[in-house]
Formats: C-alpha cells, sequence, structure tokens
C-alpha cells in the first residue's frame, strides 16, 4: 500500500513508458530525503543536552541534585524525572502530530516541495530560538516549532519520494529518508560528543540544528515538485516539463502519454464524490487500514525510538561518565545508520514482510537483553549504588 494513491497510479506507470534512473531524480530525492536530517538531528541533539551539565544547572538544577545525591537510597531510573523536561522532550513531538495533521490537506492543495520548505524555515526558526534560550519558555517555544517543522517534513518528503522514485527502486527511494533519520542522530550525537566539554556547548548543539534546516529548504527552493502534485493542482505544463526532466527523455509522445495518464488518474481522484477519510473506513479498505495503523503504532510502542532518543541518559543510568554515555550513543548510532544501508540494499528483493519480520524478532531479542543488563547492573527498582 503506498502512502499516497495517486503515487501508485501515477509511479507504476514507468513500467509501461520510459522507467529509468536519470540524475535528475536521484539528485531530487536525495534533496528532499536529507528532510529526514532535521528529525534525526533533533532526536540525537535533544537527548545529548540532557545530559550535558551547564545544560541541567540553567533550566533542571532539581535533576543534578538527584544525580549528585548518589547512594543506595536513589532510584537511578527516576533521576531524571521531571515535568519540566518531560514538557520540554515532548513538546516537539506533540507539536508534530497536529502538523502533520494539517500538513496532509496543506500538501495537496501547495505541492510536496512547497511543504518541505515551509518545514525548512519553522525548523531554523526553532533552532535559532533554543540555541538563544534564556529560560524554559523559550526552551519550549523552540521545540514546539522544531515540531511543526518534523511535522511538514515527515508528512511531505515520504509522498515525494514515492512519487519520484521508479517502482521497482521504490523501497530503495523510500529508505533513503530513513537513512537520513539515522544519519542525522549519528551527527547530532558527534556534535554532543565534541561539544560536551564547552560551557556553552549546548548552546552550540542546539544551535547547529540551523544548518540541516538551511541545507533542506534551499535544497528544496531549486527542484522541482513531483508531476502527480503538478497535475493535482492544474499546472499541466509545469507537470510536463518536470515528467521530461526525471525521465531523462526529450520524446513527446512518450511525455505526453504518461501526463494523459497521470491526468486520468488525477479525474478519477477527483470524481469521487466521497472525503477519502471517509472510503477508507469502507469494508473493502479495512485490512489496508488496520495494518496502516498497526504497524507504525507497534513500532513507536516497541520503545526502540525511547532508546535511541535518551541513549545517553541509559548508558549514564548503567554507570557510565558522560562522555563515555555521549561516545555510546554514537557507536549505537554508527550500527543504526550501517543497519539503514543494508536495509537499503535488500528491501526490493526480499520485501517488506522479510524486513518487518527481522526487524522485530531483533527488537524482541536486544530489548530483553536490555532490560536484564538494566536489572543486572542497577537493580530491578534501580536502587543498586553505581560508582560514578
Amino acid at each position: 500500500m503506498e502512502i499516497d494513491g495517486m503515487a501508485d497510479d501515477g509511479q507504476d506507470s514507468d513500467n509501461r513508458f520510459n522507467g529509468k534512473i536519470t540524475s535528475a531524480v536521484v539528485i531530487t530525492s536525495i534533496v528532499a530525503a536529507s528532510g529526514g536530517l532535521i528529525f534525526g538531528f533533533d532526536i540525537g541533539i535533544s537527548g545529548g543536552v540532557t545530559t550535558m551539565k551547564p545544560f541541567l544547572e540553567n533550566f533542571f538544577p532539581s535533576i543534578l541534585k538527584k544525580a549528585a545525591s548518589g547512594g543506595a537510597e536513589t532510584n537511578v531510573y527516576c533521576v531524571y524525572d521531571s515535568e519540566v523536561l518531560t514538557a520540554f522532550t515532548s513538546s516537539l513531538y506533540i507539536a508534530g502530530l497536529v502538523a502533520s495533521l494539517a500538513a496532509g490537506r496543506l500538501t495537496t492543495a501547495i505541492g510536496r516541495r512547497n511543504i518541505m520548505v515551509v518545514g525548512g524555515c519553522t525548523f531554523f526558526a526553532g533552532a535559532l530560538i533554543n540555541g538563544a534560550s534564556q529560560n524554559i519558555f523559550m526552551l519550549i517555544l523552540g521545540r514546539i516549532l522544531l515540531g511543526f517543522g518534523v511535522g511538514f517534513t515527515n508528512q511531505a518528503t515520504p509522498v515525494y519520494l514515492s512519487e519520484m522514485a521508479l517502482s521497482k527502486w521504490r523501497g530503495a527511494f523510500s529508505t533513503g529518508f530513513q537513512f537520513f533519520i539515522g544519519l542525522g542522530v549519528l551527527i547530532s550525537n558527534c556534535i554532543n560528543y565534541g561539544t560536551s566539554k564547552l560551557s556553552w556547548g549546548w548552546r552550540l548543539s542546539l544551535s547547529l540544528a540551523i544548518v540541516p534546516a538551511v541545507t533542506m529548504t534551499i535544497g528544496a527552493l531549486v527542484i522541482s515538485d513531483t508531476p502527480s502534485s503538478l497535475v493535482e493542482r492544474g499546472k499541466i505544463e509545469q507537470a510536463k516539463q518536470s515528467l521530461a526532466k526525471v525521465r531523462g527523455t526529450n520524446n513527446n509522445t512518450e511525455i505526453e502519454a504518461e501526463l494523459a495518464d497521470l491526468i486520468m488518474s488525477c479525474e478519477v481522484a477527483r470524481s469521487s464524490k466521497e472525503e477519502p477519510f471517509v472510503t477508507i473506513f469502507k469494508k473493502q479498505h479495512r485490512p489496508h487500514l488496520v495494518m496502516s495503523i498497526a504497524i507504525p503504532f507497534f513500532q513507536q510502542m516497541s520503545g526502540i525510538n525511547i532508546i535511541a532518543f535518551y541513549a545517553p541518559v541509559l548508558f549514564r543510568s548503567v554507570g557510565l561518565g558522560n562522555n563515555s554515555a555521549l561516545l555510546g550513543a554514537i557507536i549505537l548510532g554508527v550500527v543504526n545508520v550501517g543497519s539503514i544501508l543494508v536495509s537499503t540494499c535488500i528491501v526490493d528483493r526480499f520485501g517488506r514482510r522479510f524486513l518487518f519480520i527481522q526487524g522485530g524478532v531483533q527488537i524482541l531479542v536486544c530489548q530483553v537483553a536490555i532490560a536484564c543488563t538494566l536489572a543486572a547492573s542497577i537493580g530491578e527498582n534501580g536502587s543498586k549504588h553505581i560508582s560514578k
């Protein structure tokens, strides 16, 4: 099941027309997939700065007091138990959820590329505010803007990639978004490790989110929107030019034929009197609806993103020093990027189902191992003393 109905109709046409990977497709897909950088960068940066002493001294001194008390009476699982810290970390995801709901309509109305530009600009503003934060209010405001940026780009980028990629390589191209998320996490972990020794290092870490935001925004401004999106918005001539560019051919007959196919698909979609959100609840679409909700839901409920987000905190909880905890997060990032590269190479050969099964088993085994390690090192209730 594809992310966007039109993407499926339009892009499967490359089986009937002259479908080949061109430099234009590769470049535009890389630029679009780089939208994952801003999400991955924020995951790594936020988890790292919350372990930096200067950052905690400025905004969360109560956490430092808990950590400093030590002793057998301290539950290390609860050292970072702070409602304000929770507001700081979760505000991005709440804002991202709201933005994602709004971005669905906006992506159709103004195009995939334009939504990526809006998301990049919003993320840029959030990074500026976070880097200059003087109080909790500024921190959370910056996080909310970052969340809007993430929500917009996460909505538009996968759709853009699925519409630009050839059907036989769509899995590999779409995985590029996840690759850039992993790359963003790795880069941010390296930055945290390098800035952790500076008293103002947390400001530099948070401010450097500007770089992926600017990179993606400028890149999105210079690439063209997808032919499907342009046809949706009635920009037929621009859609024709975009098709010629991404297909790498000047054969007017082929371009006209594929353009006619896209126009027909768009007219069929518009002729439906029912709202898409009503249609998906029909009985014949129920299996697709269940799986489209169940897969991402249980992926999130597995807690793997929490482990990635709080990796430095987890490493500190089992007794590692701050630098060692940040280095451990870097190693985790390297493994993550490596696994994504492997997945990119095999996803179109072995299929999505194979990766789901293999990944699910691996997550289960590794998380049980993590739980056993934590229980053995700091106790089931986190009361064992850890020498710092």
